[in-house]
């Protein structure tokens, strides 16, 4: 079979070809209708799940300084290692539907949406040989509640008022109704670990398809399948290895050469070239993931008001989709929330870029001399050059942004969150709610803007109790303007997920909840 023919029949099993084009495409290389319909057939055919392996990925996003505790998982390769080694009570549907169970059988509410109810899957083993009990997920909660944990979830579980074991059942009220409940406990962090993770949050051990074996931070970290797992239709390679490939032209060299099987966050610089390769997949996977500069609002000179607004008007939101995301994404409005969202404000003015509005504020602000400005090429794909664009758009309203390179490793616990302004990145939640309530409720451990609103938290809490969804719509509406004109947030785009994987990789979907197939690529996926 030449490279070509290879190439179209991998489109069309991925779904990505019209069979009728495949066909057509086919007999022009030189095959007979039946020759190419057999072909067709047996590609379809090696979609069947190939069982055993080697599964490898490398990865961008990991640092020596990560740790194997959940709460603590805060890039894609502890978020890739949390899906692992560990299970929620439920998953995300890619399709948008309702949460698929995991470790909950069954979710119900009663008729206000405050009490929720949750059947435990019974006989399911955790690595360490003990069974998971519903005393287990409550235990699980209880951890991620503890200010002192400060877990990414800490946002997601403060709303429970009281949690209890009820035979197979794990019952949860909640201080209001909550509607999106369930799908705030698909979060990754939230994996059930033995007694709740407190004898010892860092022991790997849970209830995932796969256990830990080895553990080298910002280096390696491989995988053994767990031959108790409870669910059979997941986990169809022996071993999965992570390699951590920060550089991205290393990252994609290796998938070329077959070091790995799949790579993430492919530079949209190079991904159509990639993606022309004919051993080689690009995917793409559009959802609520956004690249941010981010200003602490308690911290000066971004404790005026007048200045973050001068860094937002400062900013060209439409030459960075361009030039870095290379229409991989979409331009966004200095809230963390678009379209991908169920009941996205619609109507709010697009800010654009206007350096007389951004030198007015800045004037205003009484500020003088350079702001520095953190960077690193880990914090998202392009970013180093999405600062020098940055810098170079305010330069022209007399804004002197001063850019500090930091390496890689490190860069989520030393710099993100920590230093007042930065480049970031978010992969987006499941539902506004869990988004606001993470990164915005002024109590949230990853409030990484330090925006704190009384008025936005009460407006927080009442939407989580608002059936009515044209009212509730509104509520998210005056939310987003909060952020967006109060905050501390500068969100110049949404980006795809894209990434790559070799042709013998087979069984991906596109999933836009999350990076890496929502971290079921190694569940999901096979090795033929």
């Amino acid at each position: 079979m030449s490279d070509e023919l290879r190439y179209y029949l991998n489109r069309t099993v991925l779904g990505r070809m019209p069979r009728r084009a495949f066909l057509g495409r086919a007999m022009a290389l030189g095959l007979t209708a039946a020759g190419a319909n057999t072909m067709l057939a047996s590609g379809l055919r090696a979609q069947e799940p190939v069982k055993g392996g080697t599964m490898k990925l490398g990865m961008q996003g990991g640092g020596s300084t990560d740790s194997l505790d959940p709460g603590l998982a805060s890039n894609q390769v502890t978020f890739q290692i949390c899906k692992l080694i560990g299970d929620p009570l439920v998953e995300l549907d890619p399709n948008g539907g309702p949460v698929i169970p995991r470790l909950a059988e069954e979710v119900t509410s009663d008729d206000t949406a405050t009490v929720w109810t949750f059947r435990i899957r019974k006989g399911v083993k955790f690595h360490n040989g003990a069974t998971m009990t519903p005393a287990d997920v409550v235990a699980t909660v209880e951890r991620h509640s503890d200010e002192e944990s400060k877990s990414g979830a800490l946002g997601v579980v403060k709303g429970i008022k009281e949690m209890k074991v009820d035979g197979d059942n794990v019952v949860m009220t909640l201080e209001a109704p909550n509607a999106d409940f369930p799908y705030l406990m698909a979060d990754y962090h939230l994996v059930v670990q033995p007694n709740g993770g407190k004898d010892d949050p860092t022991s790997g051990i849970g209830t995932g398809a796969y256990k830990i074996v080895v553990n080298e931070p910002g280096v390696r970290h491989v995988f053994e399948k767990f031959d108790e797992y409870f669910d059979e239709s997941m986990g169809h390679v022996d071993t999965v290895e992570i390699t951590v490939i920060n550089d991205n032209t290393a990252r994609t060299s290796a998938l070329q050469s077959g070091q790995v099987h799949y790579i993430n966050r492919i530079d949209p610089k190079v991904a159509g070239l990639l993606d022309r390769a004919p051993t080689v997949t690009v995917t793409q996977a559009s959802g609520k993931g956004h690249y941010v500069f981010i200003m602490h609002c308690d911290t000066a000179p971004f404790d005026n008001n007048d200045l973050r607004l001068a860094l937002k008007y400062a900013i060209n939101r439409e030459e960075m989709v361009e030039k870095i995301l290379r229409g991989y994404g979409s331009v966004g409005n200095d809230f963390p929330i678009n379209a991908a969202y169920p009941l996205f404000p619609e109507g709010i003015e697009q800010r654009t870029y206007d350096p007389d509005k951004a030198k007015f504020h800045y004037e205003k602000s009484g500020h003088s001399g350079p702001i520095t400005l953190r960077t690193s090429d880990v914090a998202f794909s392009g970013a180093l050059d999405a600062t020098a664009l940055f810098q170079q758009s305010a330069a022209a309203a007399g804004i002197e942004l001063e850019i500090k390179r930091e390496p890689g490793d490190g860069y989520w616990t030393d710099v993100w969150n920590v230093q007042p302004f930065c480049a970031s990145y978010w992969g987006g939640r499941p539902v506004q709610d869990q988004m606001y309530s993470t990164a915005y409720m002024s109590t949230a451990d990853w409030n990484d803007t330090r925006f704190k609103d009384p008025a936005f938290d009460k407006l927080l809490q009442e939407a989580k109790g608002e059936l009515d969804e044209a009212k509730r719509k509104e509520m998210y509406r005056e939310m987003a303007m909060m952020v967006r004109d109060e905050g501390g947030l500068i969100c110049p785009m949404f980006n795809d997920f894209v990434s790559a994987h070799s042709e013998n990789l087979q069984g991906w979907i596109d999933d836009p909840n999350q990076d890496n197939m929502n971290g079921y690529v190694a569940h999901k996926c096979w090795i033929s």
